[in-house]
Formats: structure tokens, sequence, C-alpha cells
């Protein structure tokens, strides 16, 4: 287990704008604020743009403070890479930035039809011999497509020339 790991999850466990759901706890558990976002946590009708595959989460952090008219959530499985981010806007007071840990294979089971109005991928791994698992695939396309507002953006940021392609 990597340095510091362990004090970092129970760091984020007392944050409340990070929501912890890997695989094993989402099979059992429905997640309250699917649908719900708006309301009960952001309390503003902001549009909703969600980072999938956010690392550390300065990107995520960054949009916000850029654009603090708009909700971002910033999306991963790795909590301790997150954990940058997460302190990051916590101690900045940003009311703006919330992270979710989960896979992003079950990304549908948090967000309502036309919740989300952005998606931005930021240098995902292009998963070159496994076309499934690459975030732009068919496969993830409609799953993004099932709480994606119509006309909803999906942006792509890579350095990459095979995923440019």
């Amino acid at each position: 287990m990597g340095k510091n790991k362990l004090e970092k999850f129970a760091d984020m466990a007392s944050y409340p704008h990070v929501f912890e759901y890997p695989y094993s706890v989402v099979d059992n558990v429905p997640f309250d604020l699917k649908g719900l976002w708006h309301d009960t946590f952001f309390k503003n009708d902001h549009p909703i743009v969600l980072e999938l595959g956010c690392g550390r989460g300065e990107y995520t952090v960054g949009l916000g403070k850029m654009f603090p008219e708009k909700n971002f959530i910033g999306i991963d499985i790795k909590g301790a890479r997150m954990w940058t981010g997460a302190t990051e806007a916590l101690q900045a007071g940003m009311t703006n930035v919330a992270f979710l840990r989960t896979n992003i294979e079950i990304i549908e089971r948090f967000f309502a039809p036309g919740e989300v109005s952005e998606i931005w991928l930021t240098f995902s791994d292009p998963q070159m011999k496994k076309a499934t698992k690459r975030l732009t695939s068919t496969y993830f396309m409609q799953r993004y497509r099932s709480f994606l507002q119509p006309g909803g953006l999906v942006h792509l940021k890579t350095d990459s020339n095979f995923m440019f392609t």
C-alpha cells in the first residue's frame, strides 16, 4: 500500500464533498443523491460537469475556480490520488466542487437522466489493446447518454496521438 494512503482515506472520510462507492459497496447500497445533486448537495441549479478519471482532482478544482457558475464533480477509483484536489477544494471553501470515488463502469448509478450537462475526459489512458476499457468507447458513451442532457458536451483533452485520431 502506498505511503500515507490509509491516512488520506481516513482524512477524506470526513470531507462533506467526497462520496466513496467502490464496486463492493455500490452493489447493495442505492446512491441517495441520484437526481438530487442540485437540490440536496449543491443547493443551486447550475449546470453539473463531470471530470471522469480525475486523478488527483487538480483539473476539477481548476475548472471550479474558473467557472463558479457551474458545479463540478471529479470521478475516479483511486481515492488516495483524489485526496489532493479534495483537500484543496475543502481548504478553499469551494461549494461548487465534489468528488466521487467509484468505477466509471457503473457511472449511470449516480446520475439521473438529464442531470449532467458536460463531461470532461482529461488525459485518459488510451487503452490501445482493450478498446472496451477506453473511456471514449461505445460501451462508455452509451452510459454517458443515460444521464447527459440532450445537446450535452463531451470534451476530450489528450496528449496521445492514438486517442486523438
